[in-house]
């Protein structure tokens, strides 16, 4: 597991808010992420983490909602 995932899982293990993993190309990603957000699913959009590259999957990348 890459440093940035472990980071993402580190700083929520204290709590017990519920994540929401978007894996994909960029643009399924930024289609997802704006599907939830309208949706209200996201009541803000800093609640994405920033798209990054998913460290278990080649060529995918990924952003994470907490709620």
């Amino acid at each position: 597991m890459s440093s940035e995932i472990k980071a993402l899982v580190r700083s929520h293990q204290g709590n017990s808010r519920l994540q929401i993993w978007i894996v994909g190309s960029p643009d399924q990603v930024i289609h997802a992420m704006n599907e939830l957000y309208v949706k209200k699913v996201a009541t803000d959009r800093a609640q994405f983490t920033p798209i990054i590259p998913a460290p278990f999957s080649e060529g995918k990348f990924m952003s994470v909602l907490t709620r």
